[in-house]
This record gives C-alpha cells, structure tokens and sequence, in this order.
C-alpha cells in the first residue's frame, strides 16, 4: 500500500524541521558526551514523532506506515549528525 500523498507531504516537512534544527546546533566547549548527545537526539525524534501522530491521516495501518517512514528518516538524519559530532569531539 502506498503512503497517502498528505502523509508524504508531512514526512517531507518533518524531515526539513529536523534537518533545520540539527543544522542549527553549534558544538560548544566544554561538550557534552557522546551518551547524552545521543539520548538528547533520541529525544528529539520522539518529540517530533509524537507531534506528527496527531497529524497523520487514512486508517491505522497508513498512519502507522507514515510514522514508521519518518522514525527511519529521521534517524537517518540523526546519524549524520552524530557522526558529525563525534568528529567534533575526536577533533577536542
């Protein structure tokens, strides 16, 4: 079964509001761990995937299929960024 188009467009916008806050994140001195750079960023996905279940759409099995694209999405992102961060710490 294919994404309903308005699911796809929310998994769009969500992925650009994400890659928007990650690209705005500014590595400090002293850093945090790695661990809780992790966790922080783990908390971020689960905040933007509690606030797009609200807006979701179609029946419970595409509203789960939606939600689950963008936790893959997401994370992907999120991997990108904590390799960027881990060459952060690597480069202290």
């Amino acid at each position: 079964m294919a994404l309903l188009q308005a699911n796809k467009d929310l998994i769009s916008t969500g992925m650009k509001e994400f890659n928007v806050l990650l690209n705005q994140q500014v590595f400090t001195d002293p850093p945090i761990s790695e661990e809780a750079m992790v966790t922080v960023v783990d908390d971020w996905v689960n905040f933007y995937i509690s606030y797009y279940r609200q807006q979701v759409t179609g029946e419970q099995q595409e509203q789960d299929r939606a939600l689950q694209e963008l936790r893959q999405e997401l994370n992907t992102l999120s991997t990108h960024f904590l390799d960027k961060y881990r060459a952060f710490l690597k480069s202290l």
